[in-house]
């Protein structure tokens, strides 16, 4: 009987417990992926609603705030953006990427078409993060005129 209980005992003191202060939660939601399931504990830190987590009530709100890191992208240089650029470009598949240099007009000598040349604005528009208005989108017709309008917004000046 002793032995029974001394187990019974050994077993609760390995189980994780299922009441967690609010620092423990926010530590183990910073480090824990979207969702996280431990035995009959389990929590979900996408939405700002309270959850129950056995007894004990907790905001979703704080750990959420918690969970959420951003990494940072390296600052941006001119030779970066000009690589991006041409890597996009080279990816493209009506461009040969042995005609290709930064000072290739799209139309005139890689022999593209207003079409192509939206196409790979909205390729660079996705490379970059941020939208190209169609005025300035008219203009750029070389990727020397596209890596320096891309400087021009992201304020990269060397």
């Amino acid at each position: 009987m002793a032995a029974h209980v001394l187990q019974q005992c050994v077993r609760l003191i390995a189980r994780p417990t299922p009441r967690l202060c609010a620092s423990n939660l926010a530590l183990r939601v910073a480090s824990a992926s979207t969702v996280a399931v431990h035995g009959r504990l389990s929590y979900v830190a996408d939405s700002r609603r309270t959850r129950w987590l056995g007894q004990s009530q907790v905001s979703m709100s704080v750990a959420s705030v918690l969970c959420r890191q951003y990494a940072d992208l390296p600052p941006l240089t001119l030779e970066s953006i000009k690589d991006r650029v041409m890597y996009v470009l080279k990816l493209y598949d009506k461009i040969n990427p042995e005609k290709l240099q930064t000072s290739s007009h799209f139309m005139k000598d890689l022999g593209l078409d207003s079409l192509d040349q939206v196409e790979i604005i909205m390729a660079m528009e996705d490379e970059f993060g941020f939208e190209i208005p169609d005025v300035e989108a008219e203009k750029l017709m070389t990727p020397d005129e596209i890596v320096q309008y891309i400087a021009d917004k992201q304020d990269v000046y060397e």
